[in-house]
C-alpha cells in the first residue's frame, strides 16, 4: 500500500500519508454497510443470508455503476482492522452463511488482517471476494488461503469497451488472468446442503449489443479455465448513472440477447445458475 501496487493501477501513491489513487481510499477502509443479505445468488444466501460488507470507493470507474453513490461518491464510514473483525463475528453470530467483502480489491490489505483477527476470534465462515474482476494477479497470490470464495465479474472481451465503458484499457487481460489465478487457488465451486463453501464463481452481466464479448468470455471459461465452471449469466442491466446518455448502453438488452448468452453457456458445458 505504500507505494500503493495492491490493484492493476500501480498508482503509486503513499495511503498511509493520506494520499489517495484512482480508488479515491486512503489507508483506512471506508465502510457503506455491513448486513445479511438475501438478494445474491441463492448458492450464497443459504437460509441465513450473505454477510455483506459493502466497500466505498472502487479500482474502476463504469459509466453504468448502479452503486454509483459508493462506489464513485464514495459514501461510507471509516473502519479500522478491529471493527471490520468485529463485524464479520457479529454477522456469523447472526446465522450467515458467509462473509462477503464487496469490492474489496482497494482494501484488501486490511480485510485480509481483519480475517486474521476474526479467526483468531473464532470466525469459521466462508469468505467471498465479491470483485469487478480487475484484479493484480500479485497481490491475489498474497492473500490465499484468506479466501474460499471467489466471485469475480468478467465484464468485458474488448480492451476498447473496457476503457470506454470502465476507464480500464486493459481489462481483459488482467481479468482473464485473475480468474485463473482464483480458480488456481480454489477450484471448481463446491458447496454442501446447497450453499457454497469454496471455489470459483463467476457473474457475467449482458450489455446491449454483445458490448460485453459474452460468447468470447463463456469460450474462455470452457477451454481456459473448467467446462465445469459456475457462471451467472446476468440479466439486469438497465442504464444508470452515466449510461443514460451513452448511445451504445443507453437501453436494456432484449430477451434474445439475454437468452443466446444463457444458450451458448449451456452449449458449452458451463454451470449456469438459474
Amino acid at each position: 500500500m505504500n507505494p500503493c501496487t495492491l490493484c492493476p493501477h500501480l498508482c503509486g501513491v503513499f495511503r498511509s500519508k493520506g494520499e489517495t489513487g484512482f480508488c479515491g481510499i486512503g489507508e483506512t477502509p471506508m465502510v457503506s454497510s455491513v448486513g445479511p443479505h438475501f438478494g445474491e445468488e441463492s448458492v450464497l444466501v443459504g437460509t441465513g443470508g450473505s454477510g455483506t460488507v459493502f466497500f466505498a470507493g472502487c479500482n474502476l470507474g463504469c459509466v453504468f455503476c448502479q452503486n454509483f453513490d459508493i462506489s464513485h461518491e464514495r459514501h461510507g464510514r471509516p473502519m479500522t482492522v478491529e471493527q471490520l473483525a468485529q463485524s464479520m463475528l457479529e454477522l456469523q453470530n447472526a446465522g450467515c452463511v458467509n462473509i462477503n467483502f464487496v469490492t474489496p480489491t482497494h482494501v484488501i490489505a486490511a480485510i485480509a488482517a481483519a480475517i486474521e483477527l476474526a479467526r483468531k476470534k473464532g470466525l469459521t465462515l466462508p469468505t467471498v471476494y465479491n470483485t469487478g474482476g480487475y484484479d493484480s494477479v500479485e497481490t491475489l497470490r498474497l492473500i490465499e488461503g484468506f479466501i474460499d470464495i471467489y466471485m469475480p465479474d468478467m465484464k468485458y472481451a474488448d480492451a476498447e469497451i473496457g476503457e470506454e465503458l470502465s476507464a480500464v484499457p486493459d481489462y481483459p487481460a488482467v481479468n482473464f488472468a485473475a480468474v485463473k489465478e482464483m480458480h488456481r487457488q480454489a477450484g471448481d465451486l463446491k458447496t454442501e446442503r446447497g450453499v457454497a463453501t469454496q471455489g470459483l464463481l463467476v457473474r457475467h452481466l449482458v450489455l446491449p449489443e454483445n458490448l460485453a464479448g459474452s460468447f468470447e468470455i463463456l469460450d474462455f471459461l470452457a477451454e481456459e479455465i473448467s467446462p465445469s465452471t459456475t457462471v451467472n449469466v446476468m440479466a439486469q442491466y438497465h442504464p444508470c448513472y452515466k449510461a443514460a446518455s451513452g448511445p451504445k448502453i443507453n437501453r436494456r438488452p432484449t430477451s434474445e440477447e439475454i437468452q443466446s448468452v444463457r444458450e451458448y453457456a449451456i452449449e458449452k458445458g458451463l454451470n449456469v445458475l438459474l
